[in-house]
Parts: structure tokens; sequence; C-alpha cells
């Protein structure tokens, strides 16, 4: 499931600080909040320190009284006039050394108070000297300070776990020159892509290309979270991109923090960030990327505490608080979303020796297989205070797409020993040929969308990825079916590449239909356009790997030449 199409980010700048002396023209000029909040402190500072001294100052009544219950106390005296050895008188002891004794002590305390006071009131005196830069930064490094402190509390030591062995990152260059050529080509669009990231929108979430500036879509809240970064560190490692992959790795140790408030979508977050900081750590080995894809884990765990047990889509980093978008079907949950965090989940546990992660996604499975499904197929929503679905509606593109694509790799990951997995792949496989795939009139493959008993002849981009998928299911299929899925994997990849060939800039749209004499062509306005979605190419990819037909690679180099 891709991101949705890109917001500009919403964002409010503090109210720009003039602390000069005309900013108080007869001491009645209406005061800015940051030199507001300046006098507050000072104003609880003195008003704390006259509480002090009310209420803790000795009183010197309280300890006249109370040294007087000691001074009376009649201390027996060894007269010794008369041998020495009885106890014939008493004397009262110590009453004016420890009168003296208090009326010092009182009197420090005073001046201490009286020191304390000034020393605040000079304090709050240079604070309003500096200007509104020195106080922020004055600010700045004071929360820097307390999130030091926090990450110090919050980090704790993982169990060191075996790394697997990696093959096949540096391999060599290919042998055929115009390979070459053209491998290098997708290498210089990356770091080109990467470069002007770094320059216009560094530790941003995202980069607006034209107006050169940073900025956050909703589903990584309003903080700069760096997710171009983390998302990119796979593919500039096995680029060969290693001083670029050192810039995020810096930026991610010393930046990339999660004790934030804000509010992000618990599928996005996991797919990019622990997907990406994982992958990361595999390939590179180094620690930081598994620490920090912990940290970031147990901060979606409270998304997980409904009746159910199905998390909610979004989640406030700092608060726990969960909730549903609000266009979901009645408050659903989404499956695309809340199946879709299996494999990261797993890996958690596996680095981690904590089973939670583990147990989290296998109940949700659990849920998953004592449901009726109507026709064998997953709608697309479910409550997570009910369990119940939603609206019945069933798509392998946008809102159910990676439930199923995981429910493989979760097969594959597991060596091909997790069974359960794959016969709920399988099952879910047999119920979309039966009731979504269709041929149009022209002879093509497509899989269309269920909703209330109805099949809609139209398929998204997102629909794409599923001819990769149904190749890389096709070895362990049930009957011996792998030819027959590897050959639906290709009608697939051919029917996305007709919605690629038949526009003008040789890129595909956001949904195609097949009615009537419409085939493989956007019909609405809202659905022409192209936002870099890359399940068309994913499944180019997947086929060339399983048939090493070279019209996949020529397919794939087309994407990458628009209108020519």
């Amino acid at each position: 499931m891709t991101a949705p199409a890109l917001l500009p980010l919403s964002g409010r700048r503090l109210p720009p600080l003039n602390l000069g002396a005309s900013s108080f023209p007869h001491h009645r000029a209406t005061l800015r909040l940051s030199e507001k909040f300046i006098l507050l402190l000072i104003l609880s500072a003195f008003i704390t320190l006259c509480f002090g001294a009310f209420f803790f100052l000795p009183d010197s009544s309280k300890h006249k009284r109370f040294d007087l219950g000691l001074e009376d106390v009649l201390i027996p005296h060894v007269d010794t006039s008369k041998g020495g050895k009885n106890l014939g008188s008493f004397l009262i002891h110590g009453q004016g050394h420890d009168e003296h004794r208090h009326r010092e002590e009182e009197e420090r305390l005073r001046n201490k108070i009286r020191a304390d006071h000034e020393k605040a009131l000079e304090e709050a005196k240079e604070k309003l000297k500096k200007s509104r830069d020195e106080i922020q930064a004055e600010i700045q490094t004071e929360k820097s300070k307390v999130v030091q402190e926090l990450k110090k509390k919050d980090s704790k030591p993982l169990p060191p776990v075996p790394l697997p062995n990696l093959i096949g990152i540096n391999s060599g260059e290919p042998a055929d020159p115009d390979i070459r050529e053209k491998r290098n080509k997708i290498k210089e669009m990356m770091k080109h892509a990467w470069d002007n990231y770094r320059q216009y929108g560094w530790g941003h979430n995202e980069l607006k290309p034209i107006a050169r500036k940073g900025h956050s879509t909703n589903i990584f809240g309003n903080s700069q979270m760096g997710a171009t970064i983390v998302d990119a560190l796979d593919t500039l490692y096995i680029m060969g991109l290693h001083d670029e992959f050192r810039e995020g790795q810096e930026w991610i140790d010393k930046n990339l923090d999660f004790s934030v408030n804000s509010e992000v979508s618990v599928f996005e977050v996991n797919i990019r960030f622990i997907g990406g900081l994982l992958a990361a750590y595999y390939l590179s080995g180094q620690e930081v990327f598994k620490i920090k894809a912990v940290q970031l884990a147990g901060k979606l765990l409270p998304a997980f505490s409904t009746p159910t047990g199905i998390p909610w889509a979004m989640v406030n980093l700092k608060s726990g608080v969960g909730r549903n978008w609000g266009w979901a079907s009645a408050g659903s949950s989404i499956l695309a979303e809340f199946g879709t965090l299996h494999m990261e989940f797993v890996h958690l546990s596996y680095l981690t020796g904590d089973p939670v992660y583990y147990n989290k996604v296998m109940h949700i499975r659990k849920l998953l297989q004592k449901m009726d499904r109507p026709n064998g197929l997953y709608p697309n929503y479910l409550n997570p205070r009910t369990g119940r679905w939603g609206q019945h509606h069933t798509s392998v593109g946008g809102l159910g797409d990676s439930f199923y694509e995981y429910l493989l790799k979760a097969w594959l990951m597991s060596d091909k020993m997790d069974t359960e997995a794959r016969k709920m792949y399988d099952d879910a496989i047999e119920a979309i040929e039966k009731h979504l795939i269709r041929k149009s009139n022209g002879g093509l493959t497509f899989i269309g969308e269920w909703k209330n008993g109805h099949l809609e002849r139209k398929m998204g981009h997102l629909t794409c990825f599923a001819g990769g998928m149904f190749a890389l299911g096709a070895d362990g299929s049930r009957d011996d079916k792998a030819g027959h899925y590897l050959q639906l994997g290709a009608e697939i990849a051919h029917t996305c590449h007709e919605s690629y060939d038949r526009t003008t800039l040789k890129l595909g749209p956001e949904a195609f239909k097949f009615d009537g004499g419409v085939e493989a062509v956007a019909v609405r306005q809202n659905e022409k356009y192209y936002i870099l979605r890359p399940e068309v190419i994913e499944t180019y990819w997947y086929m060339w790997r399983f048939t090493h037909d070279p019209k996949y690679r020529q397919w794939g180099w087309e994407a990458t030449q628009p209108g020519k």
C-alpha cells in the first residue's frame, strides 16, 4: 500500500520576538508571548521566594519554646565537695548559648533567601537583554539536554544475535555495456534525488522538488523525522553509494528522535521507518539502526490497545493515544495496514528476545482465521472495537494489497516453515482468482474490486504489484500450479505495461477501466496522474528475475524515459 498524494506541510511558527527598548514604551506596550513567559518566570520565582520566607524561615517564638523545653531539663550534677560521689544537686544547662545559636541560624537563612532572590532577579534582567535568537538557542539547548537524559533512561542494551551472511550486494559490473550504461544512469538518478533532498530538505520527511523545500504529510505527523533518509538507506547501500549512506547514518544517530508529540500512521511508520532501519541494519551491521528500530517499535505498541487487539491506524508517539481514519468505514481499521506488520515485528522479537512483537501480529492472524469471509474474500475494513467487518469491499489494490504480500513473504521468511501463512495466502488467492480476476474484451487480464456483491471493472496502479506476487508465490503453490501462477503474473505485467504504453508520457495512471471499448485507460480526471508509484516496475523486476525475458528490463527502462 503506497502513501497517498502528498499534502503541504501545515505548521505554525512562533511569533517574532523584539526585545529592544522600543518594545516597552512607558512600560505599557503589549508583551509578546515569549516575553510574557520570561516575566512569568520572574514573577513565579519571586512568589516562590516570598512563600519560602513566610513558611520556612524559623519562627523565633517556636524556637524559644522548643529551646526552653530542652533548657529546662534538669541535669544531675555530681557534688564533689563532700566526697564527690553522690548526686547531690541539679543544674539548668545551655539556655543562653542555644538562644544565640538559633538567632545566628535565623539570620543565615534570611541572608540566603535574600541572596537567592537577588540572583534570580539579576538572571531575569540578563535574559531580557538577550536577543530572540539567543533566547531560542538557550531554550533549544535545554530541550536537547532533557532529550538526551530521556534517551539515556530509555536505552536498554539489546541481546547479541547472529547477523545473517549477506551475498550479492557487490556482484560486479554487467558484461553487457548497454546494460551497464543503463544501470549507471539509474544510479545517477538516485544520486540526483538524494543530493537535492540533501540540499533543500535535509531532515524533513519529504521534499517538494519544484518549490525546493521540505515538507511532511499527515502520515508522519508534524515532526522532522527524516523519513526520506531512513527509507532510502537500503537503496543507497545496494547501489554502492556508501558516502551518502554514511551521511544518512550520521543524521539518524544524532537527530532521529521518537519522543515527539506527533500522530503518525502505524502502517507507514512500520514499513518505512522500522522496515528501513532493519534493512539498513542487516545490510551494514551497524547497531544504531537496530537500536532505533526497537525504540520506535515501543512507541507503536500502544496502538494495539483495543478491545480486539487490532491496532488503530494512527498513534501519538508521545501520548500513545490511538484512533482510526475518519474516512474509514464505520471507524474501521484497514486490512492492508494492520495486515502489513508481520515481517518487521517478527524480526523485532528475534533481535530483542522479547516475544511481545511476535505475539501482537500472531494475535491478528488468529483473529482473522476465526472470522467468516464472504466468498472467501477478506474485506478491507475491520472494526477494532467489535471485531466485525465493515463495508464489504475487497481489493488487491489500495486498502488490501500488502496484506496478501505479507502472508506470502512470512512463509518465505520462515524458510517455508510457516505453513499457516502459506495456507492463508493460497486460500485468499484462489478466492481472488475466482471472483476478481477477469479478461477484457481485448484479451487483457485484470483484477477488479468487489463492492457489496458487485465486481467493479477497474484496476488501480497499486494492484499492479500482484503480477510480481503471483510469480513469487508460484513455487510451492497448490496442485502443482506453479506454471499457471507464473503465467498469471506475466499477464498482469502485460496489462499494467499497456496502462503505461497507452498514455502520452508512457507513465501509468492512478487507476484504469475495462468498460466497453475502454481498456487500460484512465477515464476520470482524478485518476489521470502519476505519483512515482513503484508497483509496475516491481512486477517487471520479479518477472525479469524469474524468466530473464529481456522485455521486462526494456519496459523498466522505458519508464525512466517519459515522453520519448
